[in-house]
């Protein structure tokens, strides 16, 4: 498998190749899978002894209407059938919802689940991408989402809870609050497909309030919840309105035998579904604990079945992962083909405690070597392949992230500035200058330029306040915060004031201490700065006036970017740097819980909605 690992995923369509792929490579046993979010524990052995015995008649016989199938699920679930739609997993949901019911635009935080970005992007719709900040460990300030969607005046807009890939939640009170505030739009999705494996609140769910809404789509996705992702079915709940316009735009037999099969012996085991997500929490937990004691490794919080983590500084997402599957046969979701992210993520599934020793040995011959603490080295100038630019590659040669082609796009832009033109992808490194390094949280105004006033904004701002310099850096980038207020042609800055940072031309690569020794003297430089005096006048003011003068300056600040590691993601408690052993996660880190945990019930199958009820 080792020499054939960079054409598996070169050669693949998606962000990785599938399992079936990686078994023909290796003697038809395929590797240890921490990439697939599935449920380790459901089905049961037992159900699948089932399944097994009835492979002849499964795979031999057409299955029932979607109609009938779909009338067992709501018996299970207590919805009424009339507000469900079943698709050939949610991605069929996801395209029929964006060519019914997505006209124009669609708001979206990144990072996220690849299709929505990428489909309605390929019907030509224009897609507004709200970036998360690492610095504020990715989580979603619905506030300030709010206020991006009116800015760019968005007709519809999603919500991933939790978030794929990093596992960011948002309480159920927060979400309804989202859609209270978005009722004048055309279609707000919540899209929950991983919501059973939360636990941060007993009642998450907010397909009640979609079966009400006139407006609102709740998605699910059985498949990621039973692990059985090659089945291909998932649901989606709204008013009776909007799931029936889904409801007649799909064929009568999509959903195949399997899918029938699963949902028609789901009423026997309830319980044991509701043991499986007990059993995913716990071990959510233990692998977070694991994996945060690794050198410079950062864990996210998460309330999915998975773990998002950053690499230490030095360690390239796409050698990591070519490493692990070629020498330890352990496959990992290397996230840097995901907007908004990079190669220094990846996204880990949670699995057993026997898998995840075997995970964090690999790791740690991979990461350190025979010195816990050294990292692997980045990728290498002349390297032809990386997949972490792979999606921004795509973007860039094929659409501006608007739903046109370049050359439409400059047809209707005729007074783009040179200066606004990238000659080629985005540069990998931080806007820090300093790869990997966390940038301090920047203040409200500074995330969302859109609110300032006029006269504060002559130029952009400092590198440091960019949310995402990936995105920010694509050609004609409309759906980044602040790109709507550029100034108007004839009112241009010269070139090199208004090109970032980022894009000037880059001096060769400097090692880490120097960049250290030259991040801490600028940062001294302008402590010093700030601090200084403001020098004296040619004609002394009076001391009344001087008093006045000293009652209106600003108190001096810190500095924007201390000289050593940067501040962690709040509640992380992690350092981010090789050589510094993290201190770990605790529960309540680790699951964001804002209620404590409710007590287990012996149940049957759970109705949608109260399902989050009955295993902690």
């Amino acid at each position: 498998m080792a020499d054939n690992v960079a054409s598996l995923f070169r050669g693949t369509a998606a962000h990785s190749p599938s399992m079936a792929a990686l078994a023909r490579e290796s003697d038809g046993v395929g590797p240890i899978d921490f990439c697939i979010p599935c449920n380790p524990y459901f089905p049961t052995p037992g159900m699948f002894d089932e399944l097994a015995g009835r492979l002849r008649e499964i795979i031999t016989y057409y299955p029932s209407s979607a109609d009938t199938i779909t009338a067992e699920l709501c018996a299970l679930l207590q919805l009424p059938p009339s507000c469900v739609a079943m698709g050939n997993g949610s991605t069929e949901l996801i395209t029929w919802i964006d060519h019914l019911l997505v006209r124009e635009s669609l708001a979206i935080p990144v990072p996220t689940f690849g299709r929505w970005t990428d489909q309605p992007m390929e019907t030509g719709k224009r897609v507004d991408m709200f970036p998360l900040m690492e610095s504020n460990g990715f989580a979603l300030d619905p506030a300030q989402y709010i206020e991006f969607i009116r800015a760019r005046g968005t007709r519809v807009a999603v919500i991933c809870n939790p978030n794929n890939p990093d596992g960011g939640f948002l309480s159920r009170r927060a979400v309804v609050n989202f859609m209270d505030q978005l009722q004048d739009l055309d279609l707000i999705v919540i899209d929950e497909s991983f919501l059973e494996f939360a636990d941060a609140e007993s009642d998450p769910s907010v397909v009640e309030e979609a079966v009400l809404r006139p407006n609102v789509i709740v998605l699910r996705s059985l498949g990621k919840n039973f692990g059985l992702h090659g089945i291909r079915f998932g649901y989606l709940v709204a008013n009776p309105a909007l799931a029936g316009k889904i409801r007649s735009m799909l064929p009568k037999w999509n959903l195949n035998s399997f899918a029938e099969t699963v949902v028609f012996m789901l009423k026997e085991h309830g319980a044991e579904y509701m043991e499986s997500l007990h059993l995913v929490r716990r071990d959510r937990l233990d692998m977070a604990r694991q994996l945060s004691a690794l050198p410079g490794l950062t864990v996210y919080p998460s309330q999915g079945n998975f773990l998002f983590v950053r690499l230490p500084v030095g360690a390239e997402g796409t050698v990591v992962r070519d490493r692990l599957l070629s020498e330890h046969r352990i496959l990992v979701r290397e996230c840097g083909n995901k907007i908004g992210s990079s190669s220094r993520f990846l996204r880990l599934v949670v699995r057993p405690e026997t898998d995840v020793r075997r995970l964090v040995s690999g790791m740690e011959q991979v990461l350190y070597g025979s010195r816990r603490g050294a990292a692997v080295p980045e990728l290498g100038t002349g390297t032809s392949y990386s997949s972490g630019t792979a999606a921004v590659d795509r973007l860039i040669s094929e659409t501006n992230g608007v739903g046109m082609p370049l050359a439409a796009q400059a047809a209707a832009m005729p007074s783009l500035p040179p200066a606004q033109t990238w000659p080629g992808p985005a540069p990998a490194q931080a806007p820090t200058g300093m790869p990997g390094l966390v940038p301090a949280p920047a203040p409200a105004a500074a995330m969302m330029p859109q609110q300032q006033p006029a006269a504060r904004m002559p130029a952009p701002a400092p590198p440091q306040q960019q949310p995402m310099p990936a995105v920010a850096q694509m050609p004609g980038v409309a759906q980044m915060p602040g790109v709507a207020q550029m100034q108007p042609a004839a009112q241009m800055q010269p070139a090199a004031q208004m090109m970032p940072a980022q894009m000037m031309p880059q001096a060769p690569p400097m090692s880490a201490v120097a960049q250290m020794a030259q991040m801490a003297q600028t940062a001294q430089a302008q402590a010093q700065r700030q601090q200084a005096p403001i020098p004296a006048v040619a004609q002394a003011p009076s001391p009344a006036a001087q008093a006045q003068a000293r009652s209106m300056q600003p108190p001096p600040q810190a500095p924007a970017m201390p000289a050593m590691a940067p501040a962690p993601a709040a509640g992380l408690g992690q350092t981010g740097m090789p050589g510094l052993r993290n201190r770990g996660l605790t529960a309540a880190q680790v699951r964001g819980r804002t209620e404590p945990e409710p007590a287990p019930q012996p149940t049957g199958w759970p109705a949608a909605g109260a399902m989050y009820n009955q295993v902690g």
